[in-house]
């Protein structure tokens, strides 16, 4: 009979999280991964490597990079992280030591993509037939290069499963956020978030940074609005009654509300609700009923509408999922 001793079980090892560095690379974004994950303690082993065996990248800044390792990190790889690059360095196809490098990646390896991360993936196929997004300025761009794609411009980030795509530069810390928030719960990634001093989770999507015309001079804004709004989402809000409290007439506010947010007045509302929905689901144990009367769904079946339309999942799944890591790593 073995001893208790042989019956100890070993920790599992680290998530390995391996950062793929493409000549063009933006320093800043090419460092996220390694300012994100680590902060979950004993959780990641982050490392980042070349598509080439001289491990030496070209950035888009006026100096290059020297990464810790070459192609074959990607062969242990549990999740994949594609940084952006440099348009300059776009071609029409990807290059072979760019394709073989990519090809080394297990089946089921999670794949994130940043940014223009998201052309290296198209390009290679991975994207075919898939939701994704990436910049909102090179949305046309990508449109005409990758047809069969699915591309939403509108959002921060697209969880596809195995594959997420984020939008440009800053979208990659709330990917990477949402990736914690995946695996180890929203305790554990709000932790993260405070650490980075970020929000936790965005408001919006990538409609609300695309340049909009300046708002004739002396309309008042919708900021004190939404604000009211929210400490009253458990309340019915028509177009007028917003429209009222803004001292505005409804077209006006509706106007200046998109102009100000990308998004609808009730577009907006529903992802106030949803939001506030997930962060009941989280911490409570309140049931689904409940929780649809507390953030002012009607019914508990609208917002399970709501929450799949949004998310890709029922209350009961995201519940599960995001409250079992608690726990289960020690506190940042």
């Amino acid at each position: 009979m073995p001893s208790s001793q042989s019956l100890t079980l070993r920790p599992a090892p680290p998530h390995r999280v391996v950062v793929l560095a493409l000549d063009g690379v933006y320093p800043f974004e090419l460092g996220i991964p390694n300012r994100v994950f680590p902060l979950v303690p004993d959780a990641y082993d982050v490392v980042t490597c070349a598509a080439t065996d001289d491990r030496t990248v070209a950035t888009n800044a006026d100096f290059t990079v020297t990464v810790g390792h070459g192609p074959e990190a990607l062969d242990t790889a549990d999740t994949v992280v594609v940084p952006p690059f440099d348009l300059r360095f776009l071609a029409a196809e990807l290059s072979e030591p760019v394709r073989a490098a990519l090809a080394r990646i297990r089946p089921g390896t999670r794949i994130v993509s940043i940014c223009t991360g998201a052309f290296t993936l198209a390009a290679a196929g991975l994207l075919d037939g898939r939701p994704a997004t990436t910049h909102w300025a090179l949305a046309d761009l990508f449109r005409r290069m990758f047809p069969q794609v699915a591309l939403d411009p509108d959002v921060l980030f697209v969880d596809d499963g195995d594959v997420l795509t984020s939008a440009g530069a800053a979208s990659g810390v709330d990917v990477c956020l949402h990736v914690v928030r995946s695996d180890h719960g929203s305790a554990v990634a709000n932790r993260v978030a405070k650490h980075c001093v970020v929000p936790p989770w965005r408001e919006g999507g990538q409609a609300q940074y695309i340049e909009q015309p300046v708002p004739d001079e002396g309309e008042t804004g919708t900021a004190a609005t939404r604000a009211w709004a929210l400490e009253r989402l458990e309340q019915p809000l028509a177009l007028r009654e917003l429209a009222a409290h803004a001292r505005m007439s409804p077209r006006t506010f509706a106007r200046r509300f998109q102009e100000e947010t990308g998004t609808s007045p009730g577009r907006w509302l529903i992802q106030q609700r949803v939001r506030r929905a997930r962060d009941l689901l989280e911490t409570s144990d309140l049931p689904v009923d409940r929780i649809a009367a507390e953030v002012g769904f009607a019914t508990g079946t609208s917002l399970r509408q709501h929450l799949q339309a949004a998310i890709g999942v029922s209350p009961r799944a995201y519940r599960r999922t995001f409250r079992a890591g608690e726990g289960a790593v020690a506190s940042v």
